[in-house]
């Protein structure tokens, strides 16, 4: 079976437990973030690779994080407008066959339709968690 190359953009709390999880999984994973501090929230048996880097910079993707033979891609930056940059760099120019986003505003959604960017909003998943307590009382 071949190994899955993750690419995490972003090495916030989500994004390093994302890397966590698929660097436990087996994957070949390399995070990136532009401040190499983010990279203490990563478990010190994380076996990834860490770069620190500008993911917006084509040259950046192609030469540092080989973005041309990655199966998979978490975007979890804490900006909308880089997240939906680099997934539609993912997807259009690279045709990378997962990828994934975490946006702020829902709407964002709407800009990556009719393609397989799959989105995860924060907005739902909290609205998700309250109407299960709620019909839990």
């Amino acid at each position: 079976m071949k190994k899955i190359k993750s690419l995490v953009i972003g090495c916030g709390k989500l994004g390093a437990n994302i890397s966590d999880y698929l660097s436990k999984k087996g994957d070949d994973v390399i995070i990136v973030d532009q401040d190499s501090r983010s990279f203490r929230k990563l478990d010190v048996n994380f076996s990834g690779y860490k770069l620190i880097g500008d993911a917006t910079d084509l040259d950046f993707l192609e030469n540092q994080c080989d973005i041309t033979h990655i199966n998979q891609i978490v975007i979890t930056t804490n900006s909308d407008s880089v997240n939906l940059y680099v997934s539609h760099v993912a997807y259009f120019i690279y045709q990378i066959p997962n990828i994934y986003v975490r946006f702020i505003d829902v709407d964002k959604g709407l800009l990556i339709k009719k393609t397989n960017i799959k989105a995860s909003y924060p907005f739902d998943l909290s609205m998700k968690e309250f109407l299960d307590l709620e019909a839990k009382k």
